[in-house]
């Protein structure tokens, strides 16, 4: 084996290490991500105008309720043990409240783990993953959702104009690790890094990578 082969294959070796080790943090990173959120949704029986203004009327009865009950909670095991004993009671409201406005849905409720797409609150992004999430189900639950976070109690704090506030900014600090907060933060002035970036940088990694494998290959 000439110098050149070799120097390319030490080269090749380190590069490896360095993208496994990163792609290795980024994931764990990501994996965790979602173990202090609960997240809350309801679906809509369908996509009709009726439908879609029967959800805000349920999202809100059930805000309002839920708004009292985490009341002064402080970590994510308090909000879901309140959650799980307030399950019935969240169900009778939403339910009462689409008997109220004239229709006859079935309303579910379940607090459970779900598969999400990234989505963007305020100026907070939450990644791809798997999340807790209490789901409000009315109906058939066709149509579109609307979401916010339960914990850290995003759904209390006003979100305008696309920007958070210095309190929900607190209460992701207090309830995430540091870790956490910098994956699903991000700030207009970009003095964080951003987790598009982050994500784009470990792409480049994961191919430059396969390049090299294919480099090595043909060196032997």
């Amino acid at each position: 084996m000439n110098k050149q082969k070799f120097s390319y294959i030490v080269i090749g070796v380190v590069l490896l290490a360095i993208g496994f080790n990163s792609i290795g943090k980024e994931t764990f990173s990501l994996e965790r991500r979602g173990q202090n959120i609960i997240r809350f949704h309801v679906l809509a029986n369908s996509d009709s105008p009726e439908d879609q203004q029967l959800k805000i009327k349920v999202r809100d009865k059930v805000i309002a309720y839920v708004s009292d009950v985490l009341e002064g909670l402080e970590n994510v095991d308090e909000t879901r043990e309140a959650l799980k004993n307030n399950m019935d009671n969240i169900q009778s409201i939403a339910r009462q409240e689409v008997i109220d406005n004239g229709f006859d849905f079935n309303v579910a409720v379940n607090l459970g783990e779900h598969v999400f797409p990234t989505k963007r609150y305020g100026n907070v992004i939450f990644p791809a993953g798997n999340y807790e999430a209490l789901r409000v189900i009315i109906g058939e639950g066709y149509g579109q959702n609307w979401w916010c976070v339960m914990f850290p109690p995003l759904c209390f704090v006003d979100v305008k104009h696309g920007l958070t506030d210095e309190k929900t900014k607190q209460y992701l600090k207090e309830a995430l690790s540091e870790e956490e907060y910098d994956t699903i933060y991000t700030n207009n002035d970009n003095q964080q890094f951003p987790l598009q970036l982050k994500s784009k940088v470990f792409e480049v990694i994961k191919e430059s990578r396969v390049k090299l494998d294919e480099r090595l290959a043909w060196l032997f």
